[in-house]
């Protein structure tokens, strides 16, 4: 219990610059879905599915790898450095011949009117790659206040730039106030196109403020190592792509399997809504950053398995008081994005769900992290990812977005199972399976009762929801208060 606190403390100090920081660039989702039409929004949607993709590539597996491979005695600098210099030299080599043929590939996603779009997805995507090993150094060393610092200087730079030119530009351009100023730096045409410039240049300074980092260990190049490395991350790379498919891909595929007249503002539609499941998708960043390095450090003490064991349920348990608090009181939540969009609400539970199931996944992957069988974790994202394709596939058609948050949610749901199975007989952890499930299906029963309630009134129905919330915290804490005082106390 004292180790479970342990990682709720350090998911703090990792997830705070997180969960501040994406409360905070989630902010810019209110403004864009109010500023621009549902189209235009899926502009941004689909850019950024493409961007993940690509950056999971540009990585290939490395910060995996440089966690696995900084354990070993006297082997810290080396694998940075190392990790540093392959991390520059593809990202560079990227940068170049994308650059080079960016009109080629603007033509080819129907950008063609508007290639600089994809010239600043390029830019972005290589600084981030080349800079994402500085992150995870500063992860490794517990360097909470740099790590935070330099996240906030991120999210700062592209939140006051969105406010600028989404905002404050356009209101004194239509007031014509200080015309032979904001005529200089503001052109109305650029639309959407200022949401990645703002991006650019928070890159740029992220990079700047990272320089100390990168030039501060002495730069080597371990051929031998960087083998070694490369064995071990190419699966997790594989993995990665499987698993960005998963969680992006969706949006590329409504835009395509959608009918032409509507496609652009079913991904706007859909990435919105998305994004109402921000506490969970926060939640879970946070964790990610933390369990990871936390994970490795814990796996050669005697108590490991019941650790990771009680890790899960603890985790299990957040997120589905997060499912319901958000979904009791969705009549809220939904002004989040603006009212064109409120449309495809009924995939916030779905989607809410799938990301929980995702993170049980997260949780469940250690075993074949710590056994060197990365492979495993490959092979189930590969199904996972045949899921997602297949059945966009089948039901894009059929069901629109509603069938991509199934599928998303089956997706997931399957990789679970197959991780937890496969696990057992690899690195068996006893998982407190029936508890999980309960606390699962009583959040999903908590909100169907909601859901089904016969009351027309906003007020009335926010009010029976709090009692639901109410029941549902009270039947957990006399379920698991015994837990929590162990955990608080330790």
């Amino acid at each position: 219990m004292a180790t479970i606190k342990k990682l709720a403390g350090q998911t703090v100090i990792y997830g705070m610059p997180t969960i501040l920081g994406r409360l905070l660039n989630y902010l810019l989702v209110p403004l864009q879905t109010y500023v621009f039409a549902t189209d235009q929004y899926g502009i941004i949607g689909e850019l950024y599915a493409w961007m993940s993709l690509l950056l999971v590539i540009l990585t290939y597996g490395f910060e995996t790898a440089f966690f696995r491979f900084s354990q070993e005695e006297g082997l810290k600098d080396r694998t940075y450095s190392t990790s540093l210099i392959s991390l520059l030299t593809t990202s560079t080599l990227f940068m170049g011949v994308a650059l080079l043929f960016s009109n080629q590939i603007a033509s080819v996603m129907n950008y063609a009117e508007h290639p600089e779009y994809i010239r600043w997805v390029i830019i972005i995507v290589s600084i981030d790659a080349f800079i994402s090993i500085s992150f995870a150094k500063l992860r490794l060393q517990m360097r909470a206040v740099k790590f935070a610092v330099v996240k906030f200087a991120n999210i700062g730079t592209n939140i006051l730039l969105n406010l600028l030119f989404l905002a404050l530009l356009p209101y004194l351009y239509a007031k014509e106030i200080a015309p032979e100023i904001v005529n200089v730096i503001y052109d109305p045409s650029m639309g959407v196109g200022y949401v990645f410039i703002a991006n650019v240049v928070a890159s740029l300074v992220t990079l700047l403020l990272l320089i100390p980092e990168i030039f501060k260990v002495k730069w080597c190049f371990d051929f031998e190592l960087w083998k070694k490395m490369m064995r071990y991350a190419l699966p997790l790379l594989v993995l990665g792509l499987a698993g960005i498919v998963n969680e992006t891909m969706d949006r590329v595929l409504i835009k395509y399997l959608s009918p032409k007249d509507i496609a652009q503002s079913q991904v706007g539609i859909y990435s919105a809504c998305y994004k109402i499941s921000i506490m969970m998708t926060i939640f879970i960043q946070a964790f990610k950053y933390a369990a990871e390095p936390f994970f490795f450090s814990k796996a050669k003490d005697r108590d490991a398995k019941e650790t990771y064991a009680n890790v899960m349920t603890v985790f299990v348990l957040i997120c589905t008081i997060m499912f319901v608090g958000i979904m009791l009181y969705i009549d809220i939540i939904k002004y989040f994005v603006g009212p064109e969009y409120h449309v495809g609400l009924k995939v916030v539970p779905v989607l809410l769900m799938a990301n929980l199931f995702l993170g049980i996944f997260y949780n469940l992957s250690i075993w074949y992290k710590l056994t060197d069988q990365t492979r495993f974790g490959a092979y189930i994202t590969l199904i996972g990812a045949a899921i997602t394709l297949l059945f966009n596939f089948l039901l894009i058609p059929i069901m629109g977005y509603y069938g991509s948050a199934w599928t998303t949610f089956l997706c997931y749901f399957t990789m679970v199972l197959l991780s937890y199975f496969i696990g057992q007989k690899y690195y068996p952890i006893n998982y407190q399976v029936k508890k999980i499930v309960y606390y699962i299906l009583f959040a999903v029963i908590i909100y169907l009762i909601s859901d089904i309630l016969p009351i027309q009134s906003t007020k009335i129905s926010l009010l029976a929801n709090t009692g639901l919330l109410l029941v549902y915290l009270f039947v957990l804490y006399l379920t698991e208060n015994k837990t929590m005082k162990k955990i608080i106390l330790s």
